[in-house]
């Protein structure tokens, strides 16, 4: 039987995450993101397109970079 290669994600569409700070210089965790949309694996990790409602632009984040909402 094959797998469905979204079944193995860790959030879902419309579920609400925090993203930890990456860039040099930054620290903390950024709150409020949505998930929009599952993308494919990229390096070995799989990839979300997330948003915030307090920015115009949406982002991508590696699973690792997030985490549930609190």
């Amino acid at each position: 039987m094959r797998r469905c290669p979204m079944a193995d994600a860790k959030y879902r569409v419309g579920q609400m995450v925090d993203l930890r700070a990456t860039r040099p210089g930054a620290a903390g965790t950024l709150r409020g993101f949505k998930i929009l949309l599952l993308l494919p694996y990229e390096f070995g990790e799989r990839q979300y397109r997330i948003k915030t409602n307090t920015e115009a632009y949406e982002r991508i984040a590696k699973e690792s970079e997030l985490s549930p909402a609190v």
